[in-house]
């Protein structure tokens, strides 16, 4: 059986050498590069593949909105987190919304071959430490990061649709400072940007 594949990361050489990488082993079959979520979504809506390899980071929908996306279409690929060091908790997060395996950009090739095999098959594949913290999390065990009353003040205003020049202004702040507070915000809740952080509030009460 032949495994088709969803190649998506916005580097053209990481997608150059996955490629190359599943074009010289045995069963595997590249249907789509794509080098954002958009397209990405499109070339699943399309392909109908058997794996998507997925990097978080990207321009035009990011790989968790993506995953949101594919959750919210039911479009049933089996994906794989390929990461150069995202932080846990967007990895986590990436697990919470379906993803099987996680693999590290720095690890063998054969570890992400022996990954997307098993992911195909319906298992579950994380390195160690990964695997660890999403037991942590699922269990409980890791509290959520806490928000100072002003970082709660700005995703209020967030929420609420105002822009970084509005927040400013309220705060008596300038717009650098409040570039400033939305990374750290980012940053400790693990967020990849500002819808993410819309859903954030809306799920907590704070719109």
């Amino acid at each position: 059986m032949t495994l088709r594949l969803v190649l998506a990361d916005d580097h053209p050489l990481v997608l150059d050498g996955l490629e190359n990488l599943f074009r010289n082993e045995e069963g595997f079959e590249v249907v789509a590069r794509c080098s954002n979520g958009k397209e990405a979504l499109s070339a699943i809506q399309e392909h109908r593949p058997d794996v998507l390899i997925l990097d978080l980071r990207m321009n035009d929908m990011g790989g968790l909105e993506l995953l949101r996306r594919l959750a919210a279409e039911r479009l049933d690929a089996r994906v794989v987190i390929l990461t150069a060091g995202v932080r846990e908790r967007e990895m986590i997060e990436a697990v919470r919304l379906g993803a099987l395996g996680v693999v590290l950009k720095e690890s063998a090739p054969g570890l992400l071959v022996d990954c997307v095999r098993a992911v195909a098959r319906g298992e579950r594949y994380l390195q160690p430490r990964f695997l660890l913290r999403a037991l942590e999390e699922g269990l409980g065990m890791t509290p959520e990061p806490t928000l100072t009353p002003r970082e709660l003040d700005l995703v209020r205003m967030v929420a609420r649709g105002l822009r970084n020049k509005e927040i400013a202004e309220r705060l008596f702040i300038t717009e650098g400072t409040v570039k400033v507070h939305l990374h750290n915000i980012y940053d400790k809740l693990g967020l990849d940007g500002r819808l993410a952080l819309l859903r954030y509030a809306e799920d907590r009460g704070l719109v």
